[in-house]
């Protein structure tokens, strides 16, 4: 399973979300030195999990629920999570 698919499958499992998209974003940054730790990711989630919560908070979930991932794979991640009807 790539990355790209175990952090999608992980967040879908853990946020249920409405919408999901991961991009990955690692061919953008060939050279630079912190490619060689791991890969840069762009997810954007919007989930009813998210709904009263500022954005802080939702980037720590996301963090959360790929937390060992950090460590062995993801170098960067963008993060755009939204709650549902939220521009």
């Amino acid at each position: 399973m790539s990355l790209a698919s175990e952090i999608e499958t992980r967040l879908r499992a853990e946020l249920a979300p409405i919408a999901l998209a991961v991009r990955d974003d690692s061919a953008d940054h060939a050279g630079h030195a912190g490619a060689r730790e791991g890969g840069h990711f762009h997810v954007a989630v919007r989930s009813d999990r998210f709904t009263g919560l500022q954005r802080l908070a939702r980037h720590r979930l996301v963090y959360h629920c790929l937390s060992d991932l950090m460590q062995r794979g993801i170098h960067a991640l963008a993060i755009d999570a939204r709650a549902p009807g939220e521009p």
